[in-house]
């Protein structure tokens, strides 16, 4: 998931937030604990974005309940988290006691031991539930048969359209593909594409291989030289060369969405709580506002990223950290970050009032969405593996190498990474 600008997430957020945390009841609420019980102070390194700030909105909230837990929120940029993360859980003296891990970072995270297996902790938190997490966003917090992560925000990808142009949803590639050809024009693009070099090529692109029917792990091991990542590469450089805005082999996320904001594209694929930020009357989309959709991926499965909650080994104050994390992922915690303007990880918050009533419909698709999704890496070294398979791919977007060569490479760099 990566590199989305602080103005573009705080537009989604804002959205809404604008409906009032009123103390939301839900018809799944928690068994009494005592709660005075636990103490200590909790510090937590997030992205300085507005699912942090929608996390802080509710610290008061927690500590109704949890009075003698203090939460210190630490914010970084993206590109800083990692790092710090890594150099907090070899110290001797840690500087954070919790955490929340990007999707390519579990594996690897859980091999070296830097973060705990939560399944005890789970097991003995009345009415937590686990099983009501999606089960994509189950697995990717999950790692040799025990938790090491519990969801705390989805990125899965789907296709955003303008519903005044767009009267029928492509199901299938071949339709995504002739749709977006027949709505360019000389002034619009039919579909905006995020072809950058690395991460954003291959998250991008592994939504076109599934739409294809294709997988990117064949008995444990990435296999690309497949008809169908064939025809998805295929397709995906045809797209961009027919119905692409011109000039764009180095677009990113934001660029897409600026694009189809301001008219100039009809399509993209896109994180879909991305819908809001374009349907917002006060955000870039002006006048276009409200006529934006969100559909699942043509074939109905598409790419997923997602941030968990994780406790450092060494932390310092795991009890602590624990009430915290079980209280904001637990169903009635959830409700309250959904209805802020967060990010659904739970099945049970879809069939919510409270949290779905500004759009219905947008819920609902979200649900499909996460019922049928698959991150991009599963195991040890996700970071270097999609950035390695990303760069192949752009090359052949670029025309530096055949689509046989750049799947042949990808596939060869994705084991040889995933082996080390």
């Amino acid at each position: 998931m990566k590199k989305i600008s602080k103005v573009v997430r705080l537009i989604a957020a804002t959205t809404a937030v604008a409906v009032v945390l009123v103390g939301c009841t839900s018809s799944s609420e928690e068994p009494a604990t005592d709660t005075t019980a636990t103490s200590g102070t909790v510090r937590v390194l997030m992205e300085g974005v507005p699912d942090t700030d929608i996390v802080s909105g509710l610290l008061a909230e927690f500590n109704a309940e949890y009075p003698n837990v203090k939460i210190e929120i630490e914010t970084a940029s993206y590109d800083q988290m990692r790092d710090k993360y890594v150099a907090s859980f070899t110290a001797a003296e840690p500087t954070y006691d919790l955490a929340i891990l990007d999707n390519p970072w579990v594996g690897d995270f859980a091999k070296a031991g830097f973060v705990k297996p939560l399944d005890n902790l789970i097991a003995s938190t009345n009415g937590y539930d686990y099983e009501d997490f999606t089960a994509p966003l189950r697995a990717i917090g999950e790692a040799d048969g025990q938790i090491y992560g519990v969801p705390f925000y989805n990125y899965a990808l789907g296709l955003i359209y303008r519903s005044d142009l767009v009267s029928v949803e492509p199901t299938t590639l071949d339709e995504l593909a002739a749709t977006a050809k027949s709505l360019t024009t000389a002034g619009r693009a039919g579909i905006a594409m995020q072809p950058q070099k690395g991460y954003k090529a291959f998250e991008e692109w592994g939504n076109y291989l599934f739409a294809a029917g294709g997988t990117l792990y064949t008995d444990g091991k990435v296999k690309l030289t497949t008809p169908e990542a064939r025809k998805a590469l295929q397709t995906y450089i045809a797209m961009y060369k027919s119905s692409a805005p011109k000039n764009s082999l180095n677009w990113g996320f934001d660029d897409a969405l600026r694009s189809v904001s301001s008219d100039k594209s009809v399509m993209m694929v896109s994180y879909n709580w991305m819908l809001p930020t374009l349907n917002n009357p006060e955000g870039d989309s002006g006048a276009l506002a409200g006529k934006f959709k969100l559909a699942t991926m043509p074939g109905g499965k598409q790419v997923l990223g997602s941030w968990h909650w994780a406790i450092p080994s060494n932390s310092s104050a795991s009890d602590a950290a624990w009430a915290f994390v079980s209280w904001i992922s637990s169903k009635a915690g959830e409700v309250k970050r959904v209805t802020a303007g967060g990010a659904p990880t739970r099945t049970s918050v879809f069939n919510d009032p409270t949290a779905t009533a500004k759009d219905p419909n947008y819920f609902t698709t979200i649900s499909k969405i996460l019922s049928n999704a698959e991150p991009l890496c599963q195991g040890s070294n996700c970071d270097e593996m999609i950035n390695a398979v990303g760069t192949e791919l752009n090359a052949a977007f670029a025309g530096k190498k055949s689509v046989d060569d750049a799947l042949r490479a990808a596939e060869d760099q994705a084991n040889k990474i995933q082996a080390d």
